[in-house]
């Protein structure tokens, strides 16, 4: 096969992306939706008899560039993450993230333990940490739209706003590492001790050399480097990274890119490779999402899948809701915040099919999984700023402006100014005995 035969598919992914993310854009549903939609239609040229678009060396170069498309998500993830957020919304977002992870988790491995081996009994450790994996991959979040919709309603800054965000941004940091144990366990046959060592080894080695990394870009920009080789740089390093903590440790490579684009964020150099690495994505994300759209399949689904789909589908909706919405109860929210902080937390984008990928690659998740991966973000993405806008209720402040945009033109959760949050504490008492209730600002 002649390597120019890729060059058709890619085409037809732009072309096709471009027409239907448009059209995402004009119903507010993220773009991610159009280019998976554009893999899946692009997927059905299989059926026509004695094509020679999508076969198998075209699948497999595809398969090559959305790699390389994941490890650019990843890092530019990492580098739009804002860390001293968190400080500046305290507890209260901490206990939403935590129990937004725990709830999914234990609802994803339940629905697969109950309907992947009908029970409990019999019950494996094989069996269990394949299962685990499918809760992992529920606590992944992508508050883009809930962001657009509250900054919509003037919502944005007030203490369902900067909860939300500020929650998004720590489950990105716990779903990631919780992603490469779960991966770990999988590539070391479920020895829990040797996956937590070769974690322990990773983070012990990666941390100190991000510190002096990130020196080192400051160092390099106050002597006149050009800003273009801090940006190849920077991307070089988060393939570095990707493979070091593949090869050397057995840490999923996408935390290797996430983990070095955090170590360097909130820098001037950061603002400057993020643009670099958004231009990049420009090629590399279309064919990342058309890639699953395309290598989805629906033929193998059957009653048993089809039930065991539903029920996984209900579980991620409602695990976040659930997980969420207690830990603003838990912080003195009432009942109707609780509620929307739940809601925005709730919808799923490009982490979830990221996680969703990794469990099929390393074989613990079942490859039919996918269209109910696909059906979560649809729903969550469509019915999130319904379910919103009747609870945090109608425009009451103006709009404070994002500092950027996302990736896809979508406004970026992570890219808050510092300065345009709300100052008043988020529900600090949430730990303490006695704690009174937090006063709304909406």
């Amino acid at each position: 096969m002649q390597v120019f035969s890729i060059l058709l598919p890619l085409a037809m992914i732009f072309v096709l992306s471009g027409i239907l993310c448009g059209a995402c854009k004009k119903l507010h549903i993220p773009f991610v939706v159009g280019e998976l939609l554009a893999g899946i239609l692009l997927g059905l040229v299989r059926l026509i008899p004695g094509q020679t678009i999508i076969t198998s060396f075209t699948e497999g170069g595809l398969a090559f560039f959305a790699k390389i498309g994941v490890i650019l998500i990843m890092f530019s993830a990492g580098l739009g993450t804002d860390i001293k957020m968190v400080k500046q919304t305290g507890k209260a977002a901490v206990i939403v993230t935590l129990l937004g992870v725990a709830v999914p988790i234990i609802f994803g491995f339940l629905v697969a333990c109950l309907f992947l081996n009908h029970g409990f009994a019999g019950l494996t450790a094989s069996k269990a940490v394949s299962y685990f994996f499918y809760g992992v991959i529920l606590t992944a979040t992508s508050v883009s739209v809930t962001v657009a919709t509250l900054k919509e309603m003037g919502k944005l800054n007030g203490k369902v706003g900067t909860t939300i965000v500020t929650a998004a941004i720590l489950d990105d940091i716990i779903g990631v590492i919780l992603l490469s144990f779960a991966a770990g366990l999988g590539g070391e046959g479920g020895n829990v001790g040797i996956v937590i060592l070769k974690t322990v080894i990773f983070f012990a080695v990666a941390i100190p050399l991000g510190f002096l990394l990130r020196w080192l870009f400051k160092k390099l920009s106050a002597m006149g480097v050009p800003k273009n080789f801090l940006k190849i740089f920077g991307v070089a390093l988060a393939f570095v990274y990707a493979y070091a903590a593949e090869e050397f440790c057995g840490v999923a490579d996408i935390t290797g890119a996430f983990f070095i684009g955090l170590m360097l964020s909130g820098t001037e150099e950061a603002k400057e490779m993020d643009a670099f690495t958004g231009t990049l994505c420009l090629f590399f994300l279309p064919v990342f999402f058309a890639n699953i759209g395309i290598t989805t399949q629906f033929s193998a689904i059957d009653t048993g899948i089809l039930v065991f789909g539903i029920c996984y589908v209900a579980a991620g909706l409602l695990s976040k809701v659930i997980g969420c919405g207690s830990g603003a109860l838990l912080c003195h929210f009432d009942l109707k915040e609780s509620t929307a902080v739940g809601v925005g937390m709730m919808v799923r984008a490009e982490v979830l099919l990221i996680c969703a990928e990794k469990g099929i690659q390393s074989g613990m998740v079942d490859a039919n999984i996918m269209p109910f991966i696909l059906a979560i973000i649809l729903i969550s993405s469509l019915i999130t700023p319904v379910i919103l806008k009747v609870m945090v209720g109608r425009r009451s402040a103006p709009d404070l402006p994002l500092a950027g945009e996302s990736l896809s033109g979508e406004n970026a959760p992570t890219e808050i100014p510092a300065a345009e949050l709300t100052t008043e504490p988020l529900a600090e008492d949430c730990l303490e005995e006695g704690g009174s209730e937090n006063k709304a600002e909406e």
